[in-house]
């Protein structure tokens, strides 16, 4: 066994705020839930799952529509959740935020509505080989269906992007589209969005950034960042399923044709011709995620609360921790930069053992991880690798978590010894 390291002081976040999540009260084949899996989607604390039980119990309706005080307070309750995402990323106005099912939609919303409507032949999307399929996907197919060339800005044997590759990317055509996730998924690598918008800006090209792996762990300034548009979604932030936020410059969506069409997003409706509503309700069709957007934005006010400057600081302990305690474990490999260059993901594969052998062992143990290719299958391909193993780690996580990791690991080599 690995010799004991110091382990992160408790603070404010990790230990102190567990018994807001009834989820660790449970044991899993007889042991208590070592949650490693926040990457793919955070737990809920109660003060999420009562904001949303209130607003069921005392406050629903649809929203918009309604002169009845009801459905002025719903309205009310969804229209003060945009404010407070709004202020969560320094948007300039709430009228730049529209409510998504998720991050995945917002980014198709611009790839759709932009990319259709601005990209063609000669023209290039730059995305990198950092992305999450959904901030991929979208812009292959659309640039195939457009005619535009789809480039991939490559990364180097840490994990970050070849800066120095840009302007070779941009030869032989016009770059309109530069879509980067600002945290990956699969490495924690933090990029450098600020610098990768100033070079599609001088080439008069948008800037799309993913923030979904982003949102839960750092500060975001959509104005620091000089992005374009910015998509996340709420699961990620302790929040509810089903709900997003879509941010983008509001002379971009406000040209956008609309991504979805039906009740509410429209301004008339006559036999002849449809005209749209003004922005966000332009891409909002339907009944919205009303009490989803609370929950939303009661997940905002417990970040808030709780600090995202605490929370960093907490998961960069807890990464140079786990790193360590890793380093010690024979025939295990670890991918990704250093720890000051990413966030609270720590992928890993054990030599000889594939990743879902090694995450059914770990279950066994309570210890709960993501296994598979995280929906970054070029980027897996880059690795030379299928899959991997990935521990992630949010506001709730304890040292003692990884430490069983750890033992876990111990217990896969044996058993596959």
């Amino acid at each position: 066994m690995p010799e004991v390291r110091a382990r992160p002081p408790a603070r404010l976040v990790g230990a102190a705020v567990r018994g807001d999540f009834a989820v660790f009260e449970q044991r899993f084949h007889g042991k208590r839930l070592a949650y490693l899996d926040s990457a793919a989607s955070a737990q809920k604390p109660r003060q999420v799952l009562d904001a949303m039980r209130d607003f069921y119990e005392t406050s629903y309706a649809n929203v918009h529509r309604g002169v009845y005080a009801l459905s002025e307070r719903a309205t009310a309750g969804y229209e003060g959740a945009r404010e407070k995402v709004a202020a969560f990323v320094k948007a300039p106005s709430t009228r730049e935020i529209t409510f998504t099912r998720n991050a995945t939609e917002a980014l198709n919303l611009v790839a759709y509505s932009w990319g259709l409507n601005n990209l063609g032949p000669g023209d290039i999307v730059v995305v990198t080989e950092l992305e999450h399929h959904s901030n991929f996907v979208p812009w292959q197919y659309i640039a195939e269906r457009s005619g535009a060339d789809f480039r991939m800005l490559a990364i180097d044997e840490q994990g970050q992007l070849r800066l120095d590759l840009l302007d070779q990317l941009a030869g032989g055509g016009d770059v309109k589209v530069v879509a980067s996730t600002l945290v990956s998924n699969a490495l924690g690598t933090i990029n450098p969005v600020e610098t990768l918008a100033r070079w599609a800006h001088e080439r008069g090209a948008i800037m799309v950034v993913d923030a979904a792996q982003a949102a839960p762990h750092r500060r975001l300034d959509v104005q620091a960042l000089a992005c374009d548009f910015l998509a996340f979604s709420a699961h990620k932030l302790c929040g509810p399923s089903g709900v997003g936020a879509l941010w983008g410059r509001a002379e971009l969506p406000q040209a956008m044709a609309p991504f979805n069409l039906g009740g509410h997003m429209i301004q008339s409706v006559t036999f002849e011709e449809t005209s749209w509503g003004e922005l966000p309700y332009k891409f909002e069709a339907g009944t919205q995620p009303i009490a989803e957007a609370v929950g939303f934005g009661a997940a905002i006010d417990y970040l808030n609360e709780l600090g995202l400057d605490a929370i960093e600081a907490l998961e960069r302990e807890l990464t140079v921790y786990a790193l360590e305690l890793l380093a010690d474990l024979p025939g295990v490999v670890t991918y990704g930069p250093p720890p000051e260059l990413r966030a609270g993901i720590v992928s890993f594969n054990v030599e000889g053992v594939h990743p879902h052998d090694v995450a059914q062992i770990l279950d066994s143990e309570g210890v709960a991880i993501r296994a598979g290719h995280h929906c970054c299958q070029p980027l897996m391909a880059k690795l030379g690798v299928p899959a991997t193993n990935r521990a992630s780690f949010y506001l709730y996580t304890v040292p003692d978590e990884i430490d069983r990791l750890g033992e876990g690991l111990w217990k896969v080599r044996r058993t596959f010894a």
